[in-house]
């Protein structure tokens, strides 16, 4: 909380329900043999295989957010579960494109399908997941992820002492 405000700051409450869904979605994967960030992995490159597309890991590391080492490494680990193929670009011989095999395929299907009821869920206080609170909700998301970050200052002291 910061000096100024009487309860949580935003960025604390978006910490904190990135947190609780995070875990959520962690369990609710967990007996399809994923995590959260590779159930991310996962079901984005179902939707982008699913518009044609074979994606580099720099390609889907944009896509989810996550660091391009840490989709390696999923990416790795998807690969000895059977669930993806990783591939050399023809276009480029350093860049690796993937692809969900067919087991990658019906697993994804089905944490899907569990992620959807779970979004359901969490979402029922603001009238489930087709509301139009969810949608505002959606919108309001967007907005705040779509400002760039501007760059670190070192030792900049008008950042000390905050909290997210």
């Amino acid at each position: 909380m910061s000096k100024g405000s009487p309860g949580p700051t935003p960025g604390f409450l978006v910490w904190r329900l990135a947190n609780k869904w995070r875990v959520a979605v962690d369990r609710a994967v967990a007996p399809l043999g994923l995590t959260h960030a590779q159930y991310s992995l996962v079901a984005s490159l179902h939707g982008m295989q699913r518009t044609g597309e074979r994606p580099s890991q720099r390609r889907l590391a944009d896509h989810t957010g996550l660091e391009a080492l840490y989709v390696s490494k999923l990416a790795r680990a998807l690969e000895s579960a059977g669930l993806i193929e990783r591939t050399r670009d023809p276009r480029d011989p350093r860049a690796v494109q993937l692809s969900l095999t067919e087991q990658g395929q019906a697993v994804t299907r089905q944490a899907i399908a569990v992620v959807q009821e779970l979004l359901q869920q969490l979402l029922e206080p603001l009238g489930g997941l087709d509301a139009p609170r969810t949608r505002a909700f959606t919108d309001e998301l967007m907005t705040l992820l779509d400002v760039p970050l501007a760059p670190a200052v070192p030792n900049d002291d008008s950042t000390q002492g905050r909290t997210p």
